[in-house]
């Protein structure tokens, strides 16, 4: 009886909204049915560009201070942000990718050329063994992406033999020679990546079919414990999403979305990473909102054929795509990282958050100097990202219990264009503290919020932290690393026994934790 009253007053808190209070968040504290997957914080690595050499790999012999060969200040920092999973190794690289190339003593694996990014020669030192160790240090799960563009059954299934048998068998033998006994027991892999298009050009039927062998025989050789994840549609491609999950074939337990914001007309005209205009402040925002809606859609027809939630939504490829930074191999993909793309990680996170009854997995692309990367490096420098301090402040997400709550905003408008000028989400962490999320958009004035809880009371404001900057298109320089940073939050003010309201500074990110 107290919860149907509890909803009872929340929907007439909603629909009895006076109009003037254009800036209000109602969150129904006695729900929590769905946990926000914590793998919805996860990453991507892709052998592209500087993202695994001169990034997560420098080698053992390098003078930048390393772990048996992976970057300190690297495993350092992904480690205070709290990485999930993983995915390697890529991205188109996976479907050129054949994995026995990259195992064995360093000076005498294959090399092979990276003819996706950059056409350059690579080495294969850092391999299975050196990706799977590295989750370990990191305590995170590894998402592989298994080649099915120009690979085989056989090679899949030898692969998952490598990592996760523990039997007296070849590959599991073939691991134990090159220095590895215990099996890493590998949950996550991917059955192709994007064979809509360089993963091999498929059409969705022709995939089906694809995944159906692929799938089978990955579960009869993972025992049936690999979680496997179909190739999921491009952006607004419905039809393959419905054509897959209709036939639903072998194994699956995720399908994938890849989705990248553009900020500007199109792929002809994208946004500088740095010192654009206000226009393309505003159209990223505007296309990155526009992830809400696929997820929505996706997620319907998804429904359709799996009514029981049974296959996740996997986003694991995501963030925004700018052009390169002047002076570098377009190839290579290096962009810098603005303010304007900490709030269009914040707000895409909110959308992941509040779908999280279908979305279980997001990557954002990619982890280390590589499009919306959350770490840049140079020689022996490593800057943070405005957009891995907004990983760091929502990892309070993390496997909590989502709470229903309704936003009403106000826009942001510019050339006869708008969009709402907040986001936001909230969770119950299992100490029963509750973490808000909000995000202003408009970057040109504070937003006061009215936030009330229903059902709940709450003693105090634990916690507030706050992200934000001078300009529009402030970033983290190597010189300059502390422009974009989180700092306290001071300008709340408890205004009832679950009420609560909140000033937030023009384009900012703020975290507070009600206790």
């Amino acid at each position: 009886m107290k919860r149907i009253y509890s909803l009872l007053c929340f929907f007439l808190i909603v629909t009895g909204i006076n109009a003037q209070e254009s800036n209000k968040l109602i969150v129904d504290a006695t729900s929590g049915n769905v946990v926000i997957n914590k793998n919805i914080y996860g990453h991507f690595a892709e052998h592209l560009g500087r993202c695994i050499y001169d990034g997560i790999w420098v080698g053992k012999d390098s003078k930048i201070p390393n772990i048996n060969g992976y970057r300190t200040d690297i495993i350092n920092a992904l480690k205070d942000m709290k990485i999930p999973v993983l995915r390697w190794p890529g991205g188109c690289f996976a479907d050129t990718y054949h994995w026995m190339d990259g195992i064995g003593p360093e000076n005498k694996r294959a090399k092979m050329m990276n003819y996706h990014w950059g056409g350059v020669v690579e080495n294969n030192t850092f391999g299975t063994n050196e990706f799977l160790n590295l989750c370990e240090m990191l305590g995170c799960d590894p998402y592989i992406s298994a080649n099915v563009g120009s690979g085989s059954v056989v090679e899949m299934t030898q692969w998952i033999e490598y990592m996760n048998s523990d039997k007296d068998v070849p590959m599991a033998n073939l691991r134990r020679q090159n220095g590895r006994e215990k099996p890493w027991n590998v949950k996550y892999m991917g059955i192709g990546n994007e064979s809509w298009g360089c993963g091999g050009g498929m059409t969705p039927d022709y995939y089906v079919n694809l995944l159906r062998n692929y799938s089978e025989m990955a579960g009869i050789y993972g025992q049936w414990k690999l979680q496997q994840i179909g190739c999921g549609a491009n952006g607004a491609d419905y039809n393959w999403t419905d054509v897959v999950m209709k036939q639903r074939p072998g194994g699956i337990s995720g399908l994938s979305l890849h989705y990248y914001t553009i900020a500007g007309q199109g792929w002809g005209d994208k946004s500088p990473a740095t010192g654009f205009e206000k226009k393309y402040y505003f159209s990223g925002l505007q296309n990155a909102l526009k992830i809400n809606d696929l997820v929505e859609k996706h997620s319907a027809i998804m429904d359709k054929y799996d009514p029981k939630k049974q296959v996740g939504l996997m986003v694991d490829e995501w963030g925004i795509w700018t052009d390169v930074e002047p002076g570098t191999e377009p190839g290579f993909l290096f962009q810098q990282n603005s303010i304007r793309d900490a709030l269009i990680a914040s707000v895409t996170l909110n959308v992941f958050n509040n779908h999280a009854d279908r979305v279980k997995m997001a990557n954002i692309a990619q982890t280390i100097n590589v499009l919306q990367s959350v770490i840049l490096t140079e020689g022996n420098k490593m800057v943070l990202t405005p957009t891995y301090y907004v990983f760091k402040m929502f990892n309070v997400h993390q496997d909590a219990k989502l709470l229903s709550s309704q936003l009403i905003s106000e826009d942001y408008e510019m050339d006869g264009k708008k969009i709402p000028a907040l986001s936001s989400s909230v969770s119950q962490d299992k100490n029963g503290n509750i973490h808000v999320s909000v995000s202003n958009l408009n970057p040109d004035k504070e937003v006061t919020l009215s936030v009330e809880l229903v059902g709940k009371m709450f003693d105090k404001v634990r916690s507030a932290s706050v992200l934000t900057a001078p300009e529009y298109n402030s970033f983290n320089s190597f010189d300059k690393p502390d422009v974009v940073k989180p700092a306290d939050f001071k300008n709340f003010k408890k205004t009832g026994p679950s009420t609560l309201q909140i000033t937030l500074p023009s384009k900012s990110v703020m975290v507070l934790e009600l206790q």
